[in-house]
């Protein structure tokens, strides 16, 4: 899986959004804070906002903040708003593809490899990461030694 630079932009926004609890916080705070791109930060902020996640307001006091409770909205929530279905073959989703012969199996893999996703992206809340309290089964993904090695 590659995430892009939108979809972690979109993630750590959220995040900040999530230390703010509650308040309204403006976009230059959030791209000064996490180094975003300021237009990048917008369209990203106009994404979230659409899937529910992020409500604005506007004028001199306006801002941003989550639209519903940081242990509501997971990671996938947040990827899926910006970048659409978690795993996807040349923008397919693997439940659609069929192969023959030897690649017949193939779709199988890719709908373990969403399965796999899963498994983390819609476990871990924001509020998990906001708060640095991950699920065990996450950290302990996370604490093989062998999951920092590139491969």
């Amino acid at each position: 899986m590659k995430v892009t630079a939108k979809a972690d932009y979109a993630v750590r926004a959220v995040l900040e959004l999530a230390a703010a609890d509650g308040a309204l916080v403006k976009a230059d705070r959030i791209a000064e804070a996490q180094a975003i791109p300021r237009h990048f930060l917008d369209n990203i902020l106009t994404d979230l906002r659409r899937a529910g996640i992020v409500a604005t307001h506007r004028g001199a006091d306006g801002g941003s903040r989550l639209a519903r409770p940081a242990k509501l909205i997971t990671l996938a929530d947040v990827m899926r708003a910006i970048e659409g279905p978690l795993a996807a073959v040349r923008d397919i989703r693997p439940e659609l593809l069929r192969y023959g012969g030897p690649a017949e199996k193939l779709p199988e893999v890719w709908i373990a490899v969403r399965a796999s996703l899963r498994s983390v992206l819609e476990k871990v809340t924001v509020a998990d990461v906001a708060s640095g309290k991950l699920p065990r089964h996450v950290e302990k993904l996370a604490d093989d030694p062998d999951a920092w090695k590139s491969h």
